[in-house]
């Protein structure tokens, strides 16, 4: 939740958006619990394995780890285990298949058997951020198994798969993070590292409130909002991750749910506050800051400066203060305000628009580098050079729409896979084998997490581990091939992802819009009925910024795509911002009600305006249109 986005530097005229894409890269501090999970990981395993003669095991425990270090994103423990642990399963599932189809199918039938997974993991990953994980980890080890032969059955190739997943998620749960074990000592109590990842989270929600207050009355304040969405998002999934029994079981986690829960009118009355556009006071964001501070250090909040009461939305700010004061002295659990996906809609999300689209566009480059790949393993192309699994799994990375525009992750994936190949062409050179080829696998895996803020960098360091792992496994040096396999992989995803399509393309945007939209209505009527369920009004509240973020993030990767597919999201960005605005005043709306029991008339005219100009606007998405 720290990191920003450094945005390109222009150089005179600005860059079309494909280009400037490419070049932009995240930053922020450097995540060193990351990288000691990294550096434990990989290269302790393959040494293990290569002192108990079991190299090839090791390698592919160290490309387990390898993946699961790309999926060990900041948050909490509880959330790691899905964010692990879901994928390591299906790249376990993944590796099964593909071993044993690569043992016994020729080259049509497995290629057909590789394009239908494609197909189906493609589809999959659609229903969100885990899903698409999944997705990603059972191609690359479907490839990687039916195209890297290995000397081991089939199922000791996935139990060794497993167990590096499961060390490095080992590692995740059981290693304190660097400062969560300061806080409150005082006799009774006890500051628990294992939820530093949800009190991270949490305070970082009333940091967010404080800032949007500081920006009220600004044109900083919509960036402050999505900030703001932004955290709760990130605090909300860090508290609802999987667990054992349904409520929180721990006194402290009770406390973060209570501190998470009185969190939500605060950023009720800061949206309506900056729904206003006007400045606010300076001292009132004075107590969302003294409780952000209370969170990180698991203290009393102490005494809040209340802000003045002179129009509704400050008068509920003071009393969702008053609220969170009482509840961080309490500290009893409340509801997380979340809503589970019902089957029948994960359903309808796969094998809608957006799933089947994305599903076509996977599966035929997958299949498509997998019958190259084939075509060229069984002409003899390769030489001694005999594993042809690089090609495929280099296409997974490049074609899926949600890890970035096609074109960015073209160019980037190129540049990272010729200067990772000459890296490691060096340091084979002069490495002892393989104690300096297992210590390279430690120091790449400490790297993953700091080069995961640009995928050239990424994709550098990930060849060089694979190429060191590969050779340890007993492959020959093969850094010229992995260049001319990537490039080539490049090339067919290009083609292929720009292939027209059976169907309306721009489908996923389309349907992220249809769920945003469908969130913001719901979200308006229940404030217009005037229920007093607040529960259920902040529920839907966070329902419908969620699910607006969500089609903000996937309109801004379709924009950076090349203009031949840049224009099916065209319009997109516009309804997305109606959309934003009318659940904006809807939030204002609702505070107001509570605090009259009546809307302006500038509230009723700002709703009509709002639900007269997205009806002008929906149905426009990625169609050519004229100014007026």
């Amino acid at each position: 939740m720290s990191r920003t986005v450094r945005p390109a530097r222009r150089v005179g005229l600005s860059l079309p958006p494909w280009i400037a894409h490419a070049l932009r890269a995240q930053r922020g501090p450097v995540p060193w619990s990351a990288v000691t999970r990294g550096a434990l990981a990989g290269g302790p395993l393959l040494l293990a394995a290569v002192l108990a003669d079991r190299a090839s095991l090791g390698v592919v425990a160290a490309i387990a780890a390898m993946l699961a270090g790309i999926n060990d994103r900041p948050g909490s423990r509880r959330t790691s285990v899905r964010r692990i642990g879901v994928p390591a399963l299906a790249g376990a599932v993944g590796l099964l298949v593909g071993t044993y189809a690569g043992q016994h199918l020729g080259a049509v039938p497995l290629t057909l058997v590789l394009t239908t997974l494609g197909l189906v993991a493609g589809g999959v990953s659609a229903a969100g951020t885990v899903a698409s994980g999944a997705g990603t980890q059972l191609l690359v080890t479907s490839a990687v198994g039916a195209g890297m032969p290995l000397p081991d059955p089939g199922w000791q190739s996935v139990l060794a798969f497993l167990a590096g997943a499961g060390w490095l998620l080992a590692l995740r749960l059981v290693l304190p993070t660097p400062g969560s074990l300061t806080g409150d000592f005082r006799p009774g109590t006890r500051l628990d590292f294992r939820f530093d990842g949800e009190r991270a989270a949490v305070a970082d929600v009333y940091d967010a409130v404080a800032a949007l207050l500081d920006a009220a009355g600004t044109e900083q304040a919509v960036a402050r909002r999505a900030a703001l969405t932004a955290a709760l998002d990130h605090a909300q999934d860090a508290l609802a991750g999987p667990r054992l029994r349904r409520y929180a079981s721990s006194a402290a986690e009770r406390r973060l749910h209570a501190q998470y829960a009185a969190a939500l009118p605060l950023g009720e009355a800061a949206t309506a506050l900056a729904w206003a556009e006007q400045a606010v006071p300076a001292r009132a964001s004075e107590g969302p800051r003294r409780l952000a501070a209370a969170v990180r250090g698991s203290v009393h909040a102490g005494p809040l400066p209340a802000p003045t009461r002179t129009e509704p939305a400050l008068r509920a700010l003071d009393d969702a203060l008053l609220h969170a004061a009482e509840a961080f002295d309490r500290g009893r659990g409340r509801d997380l305000h979340t809503r589970r996906r019902p089957v029948v809609s994960l359903a309808r999300t796969v094998l809608g628009a957006g799933g089947r689209e994305y599903g076509l566009r996977v599966g035929l480059c997958f299949g498509a580098s997998a019958a190259v790949a084939q075509v060229l393993h069984h002409g003899h192309w390769y030489g001694s050079h005999q594993h042809w699994y690089w090609l495929p799994a280099t296409a997974v990375f490049l074609v899926k729409p949600d890890l970035g525009p096609l074109v960015s992750r073209v160019l980037c994936r190129a540049a990272g896979t010729v200067l990772g190949a000459l890296v490691f062409a060096g340091f084979a050179a002069v490495l002892p084998r393989p104690e300096g080829l297992v210590a390279l696998v430690a120091v790449c895996g400490a790297l993953v997490p700091v080069a995961a803020r640009h995928f050239a960098a990424q994709t550098t360091v990930v060849t060089v581990l694979v190429l060191a792992l590969v050779m340890v496994g007993g492959e020959p040096q093969a850094s010229v091939s992995r260049i001319g396999e990537t490039l080539l992989a490049c090339a067919i995803v290009l083609v292929v992802g720009h292939l027209p399509m059976p169907g309306q393309r721009g489908g996923g945007i389309r349907a992220r819009i249809d769920v945003a939209d469908a969130a913001a209505h719901a979200y308006l009527a229940h404030v217009l009925s005037e229920s007093g369920d607040r529960a259920a009004r902040w529920t839907l509240r966070r329902e419908a910024y969620r699910t607006l973020a969500e089609a903000r993030a996937a309109i801004a990767l379709a924009a950076a795509e090349l203009p031949a597919l840049a224009r099916h999201s065209e319009g997109a960005d516009e309804v997305a911002a109606v959309l934003e605005r009318l659940v904006d005043t809807t939030t204002a709306c609702a505070v107001h009600l509570d605090d009259t029991g009546r809307l302006t008339p500038r509230h009723t005219d700002r709703l009509a305006g709002l639900r007269d100009e997205l009806e002008e606007r929906r149905g426009r998405v990625g169609r050519h249109r004229t100014l007026a």
